[in-house]
């Protein structure tokens, strides 16, 4: 029987062209931790998180045998992992010290990981592998409209595609919408340890709203 696959399934969030395009992103299941700091850190807070998440999210997809299966499992491919982005101090530039990148981590899970199901995988990572579940929560969570565009090539060079990103929403009466729960969103599609620089892909996303006096679709 074929994986599910949530990369093929829905291209439109996962796939999109390198020319920025409006999507509306519904609600969505994630495992998220929150922390702050240079994500470049061999031993740092942002790398743990990422290890903790994996730990997670194949404690949940290994759970498939004996008297704890889930109810609706299914076999699927765990998710790419995904990050919202913001920085202490003023908005107006990117941030030159990445050590003040403020970040939210995440992976999304299937519809049957409920709060039960959240709770063994998290007691199970703590007794297989020793790691402090207590920043990790189970969470839906709904996007609403964006822009995204995909970007080719390594993450220092994103502000090039987000400035594409910036002269759609002035072309098509749109206005970024960033707050404590709309941030800047990266669906990392390589694997950076595997995939040359040049290669990388990253979804990069934006939440919108339209500018005062827009109606109609886009």
């Amino acid at each position: 029987m074929d994986k599910t696959d949530y990369k093929k399934i829905y291209k439109e969030l996962y796939m999109p062209g390198r020319s920025p395009a409006l999507v509306n992103v519904p609600p969505i299941p994630f495992i998220m931790i929150d922390g702050q700091g240079n994500p470049n850190d061999a031993d740092g807070e942002y790398a743990q998180a990422v290890s903790l998440l994996y730990a997670l999210s194949y404690a949940i997809k290994m759970n498939k045998t004996g008297d704890s299966v889930p109810e609706g499992y299914f076999e699927y491919v765990v998710p790419p992992l995904e990050g919202l982005w913001d920085f202490r101090g003023t908005k107006e530039t990117f941030p030159q010290d990445k050590s003040d990148f403020i970040w939210t981590s995440m992976i999304r899970q299937p519809d049957f990981v409920t709060p039960p199901v959240f709770s063994r995988a998290c007691r199970t990572v703590r007794s297989k592998k020793g790691l402090d579940t207590s920043k990790a929560r189970l969470c839906t969570w709904e996007e609403g409209l964006c822009v995204q565009c995909m970007h080719l090539g390594p993450y220092d060079d994103e502000p090039a595609t987000l400035q594409k990103i910036s002269g759609f929403l002035n072309s098509n009466g749109l206005l970024p919408d960033i707050s404590g729960k709309r941030r800047h969103h990266e669906l990392y599609l390589s694997d950076p340890r595997k995939t040359a620089p040049e290669k990388m892909k990253t979804v990069l996303r934006l939440p919108v709203r339209k500018a005062s006096g827009q109606s109609g679709s886009l």
